[in-house]
């Protein structure tokens, strides 16, 4: 028996990985939030460019950030008025370009980026994941180079991998009583940054001079921060030249790699590039259709649907859940309803009018189509003349009622035009069929029981969290359709038997 049921176990443990699987994966790839509301940190930075065009062609070029470790871009602009703009990607180096056949007189350039805090990885050069980089030639005039000499010789001595041996060397340059030595490299350096660039490179460490900015929540007119980046075993390794500190600051952004200018001005004079930025706290859902919108769960998604559909598939979506809790109450619990597919549909009905406008007028429209439905059996009717007769009636009521809450100021008297005609006609031909078959008491039992069960859907789908993840994870109703095939295999006693078997328990 056991071995007979073992596809239907698989089966559902199938549907299970695929549905849970399919969404975790969504989340990871596209970063669409688990929870409705998720708001994210990004920043907004703004490059600008201050410069005096002489009156000719003008060419701007500005180095951008390539790889950023702690940091994901989001989008950039330029707004630049009469030039012209391009972002080029040459050899991992991207540059921003403008362009104008004639400029004169004082300019200024913008380019704006927005950058999302991310997971920090490690930073690494494109050519790291290849070989190892060649170490740079070093040519210093005398008397640097004999200081430069002596100075690395007792670096050396007390270091043995390329960190340590940059600390060796920042702990002679940055001591409060530096030597003749130190003195005289100082003094000649344009930096410090780019004289440790020097001293590693020529102890046979490969090391390179990278800008970083600081990022600092509504700071205006900021510069960029020489840094120094040493390979390593576990790849590069940022240093600060002033401080000494290793590692890279969960506030710097590498801006720009190498000794290239950050900033290259042809056909103009007197430039100046300055930073301004500001933290902002933009949507998590937003975030994820403007990043991913090419991603194969984006473009098999609901959100590439015009707005109208989505609309429509927002509620679509919810009805696995409504016919969860329909076979429930049903199987489990052994709750009566008229029919399986009603609660579900009233329970979509009072998400459009709210619960107690919609009980309202639920209630009393079958009811007064109930007593038209009374009255017609006199008249001795077809049962298709019967039941045609009152979906008219119906129409009728649903119009008095909008028109008197609407006069009256009410919500709920608008509301009630939004309520499905066919619900409202499919629900009293049930109930007028089961009073002629069953009688009163069955129609109340059956009623009040699909009131309850669409009740207790529409609280279900009415909560924030399982209509975000119903239309965003639409791969989870496999993890309903498991759930209700499980249920389906309940053979065991419902809770409602249970309580009517009570008295027997106690008799024992």
């Amino acid at each position: 028996m056991k071995m007979q049921r073992l596809p239907f176990y698989l089966m559902i443990l199938a549907l299970l990985v695929a549905g849970f699987g399919t969404a975790w994966l969504r989340h990871v790839e596209t970063d669409v939030p688990l929870m409705p509301g998720e708001q994210k940190p990004v920043w907004l930075i703004e490059a600008r460019i201050d410069f005096f065009a002489q009156g000719g062609e003008t060419t701007v070029r500005l180095d951008l950030p390539d790889v950023t470790p702690g940091f994901r871009l989001i989008r950039e602009q330029a707004a630049s008025s009469g030039y012209g703009f391009a972002v080029l990607d040459d050899n991992n180096n991207r540059r921003a370009e403008w362009t104008r056949r004639n400029a004169a007189g004082y300019q200024t350039l913008y380019y704006n980026a927005q950058y999302l805090p991310a997971t920090r990885s490690a930073v690494e050069a494109p050519e790291s994941a290849q070989m190892a980089p060649e170490v740079s030639e070093v040519f210093w005039d005398e008397p640097q180079a004999t200081a430069a000499r002596e100075l690395l010789r007792g670096a050396l001595s007390r270091s043995t991998t390329p960190a340590s041996t940059a600390r060796e060397i920042l702990k002679l340059l940055n001591s409060s009583s530096p030597d003749q030595n130190a003195e005289l490299l100082l003094a000649a350096a344009p930096g410090r940054a780019d004289l440790l660039v020097n001293l590693l490179n020529q102890s046979g460490v490969a090391a390179r001079t990278v800008m970083g900015l600081y990022l600092e929540d509504a700071r205006r007119r900021q510069s960029l921060t020489p840094m120094v980046e040493v390979y390593t075993e576990d790849g590069w390794v940022v240093i600060n030249a002033e401080t000494g500190e290793q590692g890279l600051p969960e506030n710097l952004l590498l801006w720009s790699r190498g000794e290239a200018a950050q900033l290259d001005v042809i056909g103009g004079e007197n430039s100046r590039l300055s930073f301004s930025m500001i933290r902002q706290t933009v949507p998590a859902m937003a975030l994820s259709n403007t990043q991913f919108s090419d991603n194969i769960f984006s473009l098999l998604g609901v959100y590439s649907l015009p707005i109208e559909e989505q609309s429509m598939f927002k509620l679509l979506f919810l009805l696995p859940l409504g016919a969860l809790v329909v076979v429930f109450m049903r199987v489990v619990v052994g709750l009566k309803t008229a029919g399986t597919f009603m609660p579900i549909l009233i329970s979509l009905a009072f998400l459009q009018t709210t619960l107690v406008p919609g009980l309202i007028s639920f209630i009393l429209i079958v009811g007064l189509g109930l007593l038209l439905r009374s009255y017609l059996s006199y008249l001795n009717l077809l049962l298709v003349a019967r039941i045609a007769a009152l979906i008219v009636l119906v129409i009728f009521l649903i119009g008095v009622l909008s028109l008197v809450g609407y006069r009256l100021g009410f919500n709920a008297g608008i509301t009630v035009t939004f309520f499905p005609m066919i619900i409202i006609a499919w629900t009293i031909e049930r109930m007028s069929i089961l009073w002629e078959e069953e009688g009163v008491r069955e129609v109340l039992t059956q009623g009040s029981g699909s009131l309850l069960v669409a009740v207790l859907a529409y609280l279900l789908m009415s909560v924030g969290v399982i209509n975000h993840l119903s239309f965003n994870f639409p791969e989870l109703n496999l993890v309903i359709l498991a759930l209700i095939l499980v249920m389906g295999q309940y053979t065991g006693y419902k809770l409602s038997e249970l309580y009517r078997f009570q008295s027997m328990r106690a008799d024992d």
